[in-house]
This record gives structure tokens, sequence and C-alpha cells, in this order.
């Protein structure tokens, strides 16, 4: 029998950093702060993306086979917590957000640690949520820092 609450507790230790998900279908640009983040490959460099198939950004990044993560700085948990919320529920995300648009037409935040633009190669859809697979294509640095981790924000994703 499965221990619910061990369950829960020990999922929610898995380290996570936080980044903000630039995601375009045509010319509408949405963003999400993602967590369920990791490298998979060196050659060619993968990126793997768990993205909630409720959210609209998840049908963005299934029409449009492209996002971008711009990777948060330690400093930037207001910055998360803005891209936390439902678009139709805040309007546009980016109104007072510095970005520009990538290589794939993503949405790049200007003052972040870096991003990586990547081209979706597969996808595993199992659960509530959607394994993308990203192959980077573009990739940049901003400024030097340390991460934002989800563990510092005080939040819980997961479990």
């Amino acid at each position: 029998m499965l221990d619910e609450q061990a369950k829960k507790t020990i999922l929610r230790k898995i380290p996570h950093g936080l980044y903000i998900c630039g995601v375009k279908d045509g010319d509408e640009v949405n963003g999400f702060t993602a967590s369920w983040v990791m490298q998979a490959s060196f050659q060619p460099p993968l990126i793997v993306n768990c993205v909630n198939k409720e959210s609209k950004s998840h049908a963005m990044i299934k029409a449009s086979g492209v996002f971008s993560l711009s990777f948060l700085g330690a400093e930037q948990k207001d910055l998360a917590q803005q891209f936390f919320k439902p678009q139709r529920r805040v309007g546009n995300k980016f109104e007072e957000v510095e970005f520009y648009l990538g290589e794939t037409g993503c949405p790049i935040i200007s003052d972040t640690l870096g991003y990586v633009e990547c081209q979706v190669i597969s996808a595993v859809e199992e659960g509530d949520h959607t394994v993308y697979v990203g192959k980077v294509i573009a990739a940049g640095l901003h400024r030097e820092g340390d991460p934002l981790l989800l563990e510092s924000t005080g939040w819980n994703y997961g479990g």
C-alpha cells in the first residue's frame, strides 16, 4: 500500500530550480514558472520540461513545438510568483517584464541569468503533465549569479 503522506514528503525533497518557460503560438506569447526541468543529454543537448496538460502554455507548446527557459536568479522569487498565476486571471504576464523574442519566437526575460531555447523532439503524455523533450538550439548568458531554487522559496510543488 502506498503511504500517501510519505510519498508526498519524500517527493518534495527532490531539488528543483525555478525558470520562466516562454511559449508562443503564432503571434501570441505566454509564460509560466517551471520547476520540473532537467538536462537529459550532452549530445545532443536535451532538456526535459514537464508541463501541466490543463494549462494554456501546454497547448501552445504542443502547437508550436518550441519553448524557452529563462533561468531565474536567487533574488527573483517575486518574478517566479508573478508567472505562477494563470494568464486568464492576470492578463498579460509580460506587461511589466522586459523581454525579447529569441530565435524560436519564444519570449526570453532580459533580467535573468540566461536562457535556452528548445525545439521539441518528443513528448510523453502520461498523468497530468506532459514530458516534453527539447533539443537545445540556442542559449545565452545575461549575468552571473546563483539560481533560484524551489526549496529556498518556502513553496511546495510536488508530492
